[in-house]
């Protein structure tokens, strides 16, 4: 497979991902908003902001730190390279320039996404119409997946579209993991924390099956473990990991693969590691090398695999 054809149909997916997860986080800020509280909701509000690191963007362009201003400038405005619409855009633009390598399923889906989303754009959108917009995104996703697994043939173009959407979403677990954690060391609030745990699993799908493993009310380490370590849930690092792990291996390559190797030791790592084990340096620190690690996995499978040689 040329460089270009894997480089278009990686950051596709990414692109797609990143979409999906930007709605999760909004709409769990969106629910952390609407607590109670005596002082300020600029903790919650900030969420997003520090997830993606562009609160001096956002500050730039906005004179103030509300929902409204916050849903608009992640979703419909085109300066914030980080936007749904921009995400979206973007995940079009790769898909037209590899469409060769899609099945028609999947191009459908991405097309009709990225055309309903400038309807959507044209036609207006508030906070009013959040959830339902969120619910849109995520099903849209669900649609690109579906068509993806049901459709295209198994070979590297479907390992290079799961690397994308893996990496990205491993990144964006991670980083929610990190601000959660430190939200709890900054306001130590029994309810506050349940609540943002529970907001956090509904982020990323994960309430069922926190239920169905731990079967007891919601605790901070139960929470962490699960997203870290049990392969069972498919947001969770381990299960991230291990899969491009799975993939690299699919992909042929000659002479040395770093991406390989850097995927296998930090799948080893956490395989035969207990989550104490991992954490005993603090959870955030531990959190930070992760995110190390996969930007550097990515670097490793952007100079191997998408550079034109």
């Amino acid at each position: 497979m040329l460089s270009r054809t894997a480089s278009g149909l990686y950051w596709m997916a990414r692109y797609l991902e990143r979409a999906e997860n930007i709605a999760r986080i909004l709409d769990v800020t969106n629910r952390l908003s609407l607590m109670p509280v005596s002082g300020s909701h600029d903790d919650e509000l900030l969420l997003p902001l520090n997830l993606t690191g562009s609160t001096e963007l956002y500050y730039s362009l906005n004179g103030e730190l509300t929902m409204a201003q916050l849903f608009k400038f992640f979703v419909l405005d085109e300066r914030n390279p980080g936007s749904i619409f921009c995400c979206l855009q973007s995940a079009w633009n790769n898909a037209h320039a590899v469409r060769g390598s899609l099945s028609a399923e999947v191009w459908e889906s991405i097309n009709a996404s990225w055309i309903d989303m400038r309807r959507i754009r044209r036609q207006g959108l508030t906070t009013a119409g959040a959830d339902a917009f969120f619910d849109w995104v995520k099903e849209r996703s669900h649609l690109f997946r579906g068509a993806m697994f049901g459709t295209l043939m198994r070979g590297d173009a479907m390992s290079f579209i799961r690397l994308g959407t893996l990496l990205e979403r491993s990144d964006c677990t991670a980083r929610l993991l990190n601000l959660n954690q430190i939200l709890l060391e900054q306001h130590a609030d029994s309810v506050r924390e349940y609540y943002r745990l529970d907001t956090l699993l509904r982020a990323v799908s994960a309430r069922e099956a926190y239920n169905a493993i731990f079967k007891q009310e919601l605790m901070t380490e139960n929470v962490c473990e699960m997203l870290i370590l049990r392969s069972e849930s498919p947001r969770s690092l381990r299960a991230c990991i291990e899969e491009i792990d799975n993939q690299l291996g699919l992909i042929g390559s000659s002479g040395e693969n770093r991406p390989r190797y850097l995927a296998g030791v930090l799948h080893a790592e956490m395989r035969f590691s207990s989550y104490p084990a991992l954490t005993r340096e603090g959870l955030c620190h531990w959190l930070n090398r992760f995110l190390d690690d996969i930007n550097a996995l990515g670097e490793s499978i952007n100079h191997t695999y998408l550079e034109a040689k």
